[in-house]
């Protein structure tokens, strides 16, 4: 079950993080994402532990705990949901599905 870690202080390493997480079952995969920029912690995480009773025992135990000067806020991650907008990325606007702009012969 893959949790997800929110309000984790910046200056945490992804060993803190982790550490904490073991206390409470195997984790089985984990990822706390970086800036790409900057490289710096972008503040929250994710956590994949190897059963569901684990999970959920780190849910009860961790979430809103004092971490750092922080209280971190743990749950269930949901399901990303793909990106929509459909139509190709073309511009449409119903007008006989030309995809210009309202009849206006603007310059592109």
């Amino acid at each position: 079950m893959k949790l997800f870690v929110a309000n984790i202080p910046y200056e945490s390493t992804e060993d803190d993080i982790r550490d904490l997480f073991s206390n409470h079952g195997e984790v089985v995969d984990f990822y706390m994402p970086t800036d790409r920029d900057t490289g710096n912690y972008k503040g929250f995480a994710f956590v994949t532990y190897s059963s569901e009773p684990e999970a959920r025992d780190a849910i009860e135990a961790i979430n809103g705990q004092e971490f750092n000067g922080r209280n971190l806020h743990v749950d269930e991650a949901k399901e990303k949901k793909p990106s929509g907008g459909g139509g190709g990325g073309k511009f449409r606007n119903n007008r006989n599905d030309r995809g210009d702009r309202g009849g206006r012969r603007d310059r592109y």
